[in-house]
């Protein structure tokens, strides 16, 4: 067993698994504390490196290209406090460090791990149910379904959708950019309907814009990996995506009384967005289609 423990979490390795566990001081970011423990299978790596530094340094895996739901809804944008393969080390331990590293390579020599993109996820993401709250609303998914409630500080335009259910089935990909402090984010569920849209995050009913805590928002990436975990892996999904684009709508269930009123009303609540000039044509088709299909 190699073994290394900082303030920031700790690494154990026992030949076959990397089992990184996040450090409980106050200064461990919350997305690294609410994500918890991950264990990385060892074919799962394509490498680790210690970093010396002045003061510190620091410890780093790197995984295979498409073997982490994580890495791949967020695209290497996740800030390195909140990076899960990423440990600050004290100067003192740096010997430590430097064994834990020789011995991961020593086991991925010996297995022969290839260090090629994989063909399927070797991590499982975060666990559903997962819910965030985030300012422009709260989202949850359940393993099937993602459901979007907008906050009441949410663009107009998107209140008057309500809110927002996408099956798991309806969904091409997840489009994430954390809210940086200096430029907003955004956490977009694009769909077979909506693959070229090109609304703004802040109008966009298939988004959720990101302006606010940075801290907190930045928990939406839990959503985004849990959903991309579910999705077809990206070696299987290219040129899948709109294989079945054309295919016929479903049919439309009877919707009762309460439902069509509800249906006429943001219906009428759109067409004053639109005509007050708050909606251009292209939004109010879009969002008008995405009400139709909520119902």
């Amino acid at each position: 067993m190699a073994e290394i423990i900082q303030r920031d979490g700790t690494w154990a390795f026992d030949g076959s698994t990397v089992r990184i566990t996040p450090g409980r001081h106050r200064s461990v970011p919350l997305f690294r504390q609410t994500y918890g423990e991950i264990a990385v299978p060892l074919e799962a790596v394509s490498g680790v490196v210690y970093e010396p530094e002045r003061k510190r340094g620091r410890l780093r895996i790197r995984l295979r290209e498409g073997a982490d739901p994580l890495l791949q809804a967020t695209g290497g944008r996740l800030p390195e406090g909140a990076d899960p393969y990423l440990l600050t080390v004290d100067k003192d331990r740096s010997g430590v460090a430097e064994y834990v590293v020789a011995e991961i390579r020593q086991s991925l020599l010996l297995d022969q791990i290839p260090t090629e993109p994989t063909k399927a996820y070797l991590l499982p993401g975060p666990p559903v149910p997962v819910s965030v709250r985030s300012s422009d609303g709260t989202v949850s998914f359940d393993g099937a379904q993602v459901r979007v409630d907008w906050a009441d500080t949410s663009d107009r335009v998107k209140r008057a959708t309500g809110p927002r259910i996408i099956g798991i089935g309806d969904l091409v990909q997840v489009e994430w950019l954390p809210n940086s402090g200096y430029e907003d984010g955004f956490l977009r569920f694009v769909t077979r309907e909506t693959v070229f849209s090109k609304l703004p995050a802040e109008r966009d009913p298939y988004a959720l814009d990101l302006w606010g805590s940075v801290r907190r928002d930045l928990l939406t990436a839990l959503v985004a990996a849990a959903v991309t975990a579910r999705l077809p892996h990206p070696s299987t999904r290219a040129g899948a995506e709109y294989a079945d684009r054309d295919r016929p709508p479903a049919a439309v269930p009877r919707q009762s009384a309460d439902h069509h009123d509800i249906l006429l009303r943001r219906l009428r609540e759109l067409g004053e967005l639109h005509r007050d000039g708050v909606l251009t044509d292209e939004e109010f088709a879009l969002t008008k289609a995405a009400v139709l299909r909520s119902f």
